[in-house]
C-alpha cells in the first residue's frame, strides 16, 4: 500500500511555494532519494529529476532563490542537487550547489558560530536549522573535497546541541536567542520553554544523517553518542500505540495529540541509527512507529488515494502572520493540522525506505543460512 501511496503522492505533488526553491519540497526530495537508494527503482529518480529540473534553469539558477534572504531553510533542497550531480555529472547542479555554499559562507552567525535561523530571526538558533543546513555541508564538503566544510558541520552541530540541551529532561528546546531579546526566550538561558516533537525530529534526522556521511573520528562519535542518549530518552516517551506527541514530554497537556511528522521522523531515525550500529538503539521502535502511522493516521478515501493525517502544518517562534508564537506548550497545540503535508509524508517515505533496507538484510541473511 505504501509504495502506491508514495508514487501517487509524488505524481500529484504541486510545488509547496509555487515552484520557488524551499525546504518543504526538499522534504519530498529526501524521501524520493531514500526510496531510490533502498530499491534502485527508477520511478523514484524520475519523480526527483522532474521536480528538481522544474526549479533550475539551463545555467544552474534556482527558481525564486536569493542568497541575500539568508534563510537557512532554503539549504535543505540542495541535498537533491548533490545526489543528482553524483548520478549525472550535470554542471547545472554543481553551480547551484556552489551558490548554496556561498550563502552559508556569508550567512550571519551567533558568537558560538551557529547560523542565524533566518535574517528575519536574528541572533536565533532553532533546532530545525540543523537539519536544513548541516548534512548539506557535510555532503557538499565531501563531494567538492572541502574538508573544512565537513568539519564546520560537526563543530556547529555540537555547539547548537550544547546551547539547546535541557539537562533535567534529556531533551532539546526548540530555540535559543543569544541576545535574550525575544519574549519566548528565558532571560537567563535564552531558551524557549517547551519540547516540540518535530523540532527534536529535525535535529535527530540531522544527527543520524551526519553520522552516516562523516568519516570515523571523534566528531562522528560524539554526535553518535548524543543521538544514542536522545533516542533512549525518546523511547520512554512513546504513546501506547508507538507514536510521539506534539509536545513530546507532556501527555497530560489538554489537547496534546499524536503528531504524524515527528512520529515519521523518529521512525526513520531509530531504524537508520540501528543500521549504522549506534549503540543501544532498537530499530523495532521505529518500525512499530511506522506501522502505527499506517494503521492510525493513514486515512482511506473511497475512490481516492489515502491521505496522511495528524500533521502539524507549521510551528515556530516569534512574530509570524500577525501573531506572536511564544514557544509555550499551550502554543504548539494551537497550530493548524493539515492532511498530507509534505513535512509528514517525506519523513514517512524515509522511514519506509529504512524498513525496506532492513528486510533486504534479513533476506540476505536467510539466503546465506538456508
Amino acid at each position: 500500500m505504501l509504495n502506491s501511496y508514495f508514487d501517487d503522492y509524488a505524481r500529484d505533488y504541486a510545488y509547496y511555494k509555487d515552484g520557488a526553491w524551499c525546504y518543504e519540497d526538499g522534504c519530498l526530495y529526501r524521501g524520493l532519494i531514500a526510496l531510490h537508494e533502498a530499491t534502485g527503482d527508477n520511478r523514484w529518480l524520475a519523480h526527483l529529476r522532474r521536480l528538481v529540473d522544474g526549479q533550475i534553469d539551463s545555467v544552474g539558477n534556482l527558481r525564486g532563490y536569493a542568497i541575500e534572504e539568508f534563510n537557512i531553510d532554503n539549504i535543505l533542497s540542495g541535498r537533491a542537487l548533490i545526489y543528482l550531480f553524483r548520478l549525472t555529472g550535470d554542471e547545472r547542479y554543481r553551480k547551484a550547489i556552489e551558490a548554496q555554499i556561498q550563502q552559508l559562507r556569508a550567512h550571519p552567525r551567533i558568537s558560538a558560530g551557529c547560523h542565524w535561523h533566518k535574517l528575519r530571526y536574528p541572533h536565533q538558533v532553532w533546532l530545525d536549522g540543523l537539519y536544513m543546513s548541516q548534512p548539506f555541508k557535510a555532503e557538499a564538503g565531501a563531494l567538492l573535497q572541502m574538508p573544512s566544510l565537513v568539519q564546520e558541520a560537526v563543530d556547529e552541530t555540537l555547539s547548537a546541541l550544547d546551547l539547546t540541551f535541557d539537562p533535567p529532561t534529556g531533551l532539546y528546546r526548540h530555540g535559543y536567542d543569544e541576545r535574550r531579546l525575544q519574549a519566548w526566550a528565558h532571560p537567563t538561558t535564552g531558551l524557549s520553554s517547551a519540547h516540540w516533537g518535530r523540532a527534536i525530529g529535525w535535529m535527530s534526522m540531522a544527527l543520524v544523517d551526519l553520522v552516516a556521511v562523516l568519516p570515523e573520528g571523534q566528531g562522528r562519535e560524539r554526535l553518535a553518542d548524543k543521538l544514542s542518549a536522545l533516542l533512549s530518552r525518546l523511547a520512554a516517551l512513546r504513546t501506547a500505540d508507538g507514536r510521539w506527541l506534539q509536545v513530546v514530554d507532556d501527555p497530560d497537556l489538554p489537547g496534546n495529540y499524536a503528531e504524524s511528522s515527528a512520529t515519521a521522523m523518529f521512525a526513520y531515525v531509530f531504524q537508520k541509527a540501528e543500521r549504522l550500529g549506534i549503540a543501544g538503539v532498537d530499530g523495532d521502535i521505529g518500525r512499530r512507529a511506522l506501522s502505527a502511522l499506517e494503521l492510525h493516521a493513514l486515512k482511506s478515501r473511497p475512490g481516492m488515494r489515502p491521505v496522511l493525517g495528524g500533521i502539524c502544518c507549521v510551528a515556530g517562534l516569534g512574530g509570524f502572520s500577525g501573531r506572536y508564537r511564544d514557544g509555550s506548550a499551550a502554543y504548539y497545540i494551537t497550530e493548524e493540522l493539515r492532511d498530507d503535508d509534505i513535512k509528514g509524508v517525506g519523513p514517512m517515505m524515509m522511514a519506509y525506505a529504512e524498513q525496506l533496507l532492513e528486510r533486504q538484510t534479513h533476506r540476505a541473511v536467510d539466503a546465506v543460512t538456508s
